[in-house]
């Protein structure tokens, strides 16, 4: 536990990419396994442990100091694991620091009832660091500056490897991934899936802006629709069916009427929607089936899926992934004539010849469930990540509201200090008179802006604040904040009965007046 607890510390104090990735090339070339892949496998994907929750470490620490200094720490850390660590009154201890697989493997392991025992006995036997580095891994917040992305970049520099290898193989193998490491350091082959439906890593696109298309040889690419679902990968093998999110996550529990429709040999690319009477439905409609772990059929007939395929990587066991678009693109089209998997289409690719052409069909985007245009280069093979060139979305210029800040809630990480997650709202007439009027919330957001504009809003929410709820304020309904979003669309769960999509802070309007802000009715009349 001591050398994890060591990396943690050194990770979240050195904000230089690439002496992070340094730091994580030192760690896995000196700690032993299986300590070294459980350490990857909780700053990669994290641990969720099922009786471990943030209330039960609330309760260790207030039943061991007096409630209100908790209380009062608390809310000025504003990371739990942190106020625990050091306000934990450590009892004297001759026990061994734990190794990092028997935390792991006993938080696995471990009943409801005997948690609170073995975790208060660590919490004695570690220094405040080693307390910190625990309680981070059990509450799953490790939030310290460290994605997924950089520890694989940082395996593929301790093995001499592409990272596009280590991307090929991550998502077959499981903590603590000792064949991964026999392979990185030499001693055994390269992990093989091609018996299982294991997950590819998605060609994502690069965001072009309105000015950039002009740089743009167009002949050289051809034209999609980009839609408003989720990007899905299908993979069947040997009868095996998995459907992926765009992160990996497989997600064919909440779709079983499109696993059931996958009556191929092969690994699709596309977008997951709901269709109803050939007509695309809202992102809203969509979110009614995510993360529902078993759907009723009742559900499934509500809000019935589809995929709209846009590419093949493998063709039954042929790997299509260095082909060209131009080739994939045909042999899709005959795979699906070939397998006519219901429940799926492939839509055709949009016609143009100018620059001109491609604006107007952007612009009419507006109003339907359209995001705007994807832009493939006919001679790209698809490789994974975000490559410059290949792929461009132009997605239709964003809305933009002004509304008024109504909750603000502690950050995590390097924003743990500050108030970074902000609620905001638009005034609702309640009666015919124009000062009857109530504040509503539509949204929350907590990018956008830079960091003295960060350090500007937790000031004034500390200045303005009118109620506290735990990590939460209220404040004075006094400050407009400009949002940008992509759409709004109906919603039961908010107050208001609306919801953005992508909503993001494009300015603080520190000069305007609170009760100028804009009308709730303003917001309806750009549902789609």
């Amino acid at each position: 536990m001591q050398p994890f607890a060591s990396l943690l510390e050194r990770l979240l104090y050195t904000p230089q990419r690439n002496a992070k990735i340094a730091l994580l090339v030192d760690y896995f070339r000196s700690v032993p396994d299986p300590d070294r892949g459980f350490g990857l496998a909780a700053l990669a994907d994290g641990f969720a442990f099922a009786n471990a929750k943030p209330s039960m470490v609330r309760t260790l620490a207030t039943k061991r100091t007096d409630p209100a200094l908790f209380a009062w720490s608390y809310d000025f850390v504003g990371d739990l694991a942190e106020t625990t660590a050091l306000i934990w009154p450590q009892r004297p201890s001759n026990r061994r620091w734990p190794s990092l697989a028997e935390v792991i493997e006993t938080l696995n392991a471990i009943d409801k009832r005997s948690l609170p025992d073995i975790l208060e006995i660590w919490l004695d036997t570690l220094d405040a660091n080693g307390r910190w580095a625990l309680l981070k891994l059990v509450t799953g917040s490790l939030r310290i500056g460290v994605s997924a992305r950089l520890t694989k970049l940082a395996l593929a520099q301790y093995g001499d490897k592409d990272p596009a290898e280590i991307e090929e193989v991550w998502h077959g193998i499981m903590p603590p991934y000792p064949s991964l490491f026999a392979w990185l350091d030499g001693e055994g082959d390269k992990p093989s899936f091609d018996t299982q439906p294991v997950f590819r890593p998605l060609m994502l696109a690069h965001p072009l802006e309105y000015e950039d298309i002009r740089r743009l040889d167009i002949k050289n690419y051809s034209a999609e629709w980009k839609w408003d679902g989720i990007r899905v990968q299908l993979a069947v093998v040997q009868g095996q069916k998995r459907l992926y999110s765009r992160t990996g996550d497989e997600i064919g529990g909440s779709f079983p009427d499109i696993l059931e429709a996958m009556n191929f040999e092969g690994v699709l690319d596309g977008e997951l929607l709901i269709v109803r009477n050939q007509t695309v439905g809202s992102f809203n409609d969509l979110q009614q089936r995510l993360g529902r772990k078993a759907p009723t059929t009742k559900l499934i007939e509500a809000y019935p899926a589809f995929v709209h395929l846009y590419d093949i990587l493998f063709d039954n066991r042929e790997d299509l992934r260095n082909a060209t678009f131009t080739i994939r693109r045909k042999r899709l089209e005959r795979f699906f004539e070939q397998t006519r998997p219901t429940r799926m289409d492939v839509p055709p690719v949009i016609t143009f010849e100018t620059q001109e052409d491609l604006e107007r069909l952007r612009a009419s985007c507006r109003g339907t469930e359209r995001e705007g245009l994807m832009l493939k280069r006919l001679d790209s093979v698809y490789v994974a990540g975000r490559p410059k060139g290949p792929w461009f979305k132009w997605k239709r210029d964003a809305l933009s509201l002004d509304t008024v800040l109504m909750y603000a809630q502690r950050g995590h990480g390097r924003r743990s200090s500050f108030y970074s997650d902000f609620t905001f709202g638009a005034w609702r007439n309640n009666g015919p008179r124009q000062d009857d009027v109530e504040l509503v919330p539509v949204g929350k957001a907590y990018f956008g802006f830079t960091d003295e504009e960060l350090r500007q809003l937790d000031r004034w929410v500390r200045n303005h604040t009118t109620n506290r709820f735990g990590p939460v304020r209220e404040v004075e309904p006094a400050l407009v904040l400009e949002i940008a979003f992509d759409s709004v669309h109906r919603s039961t769960r908010h107050k208001s009965g609306v919801a953005m999509r992508f909503p993001r802070i494009n300015r603080i309007r520190w000069d305007k007046p609170a009760d100028e802000a804009d009308r709730l009715e303003q917001l309806e009349r750009l549902i789609e």
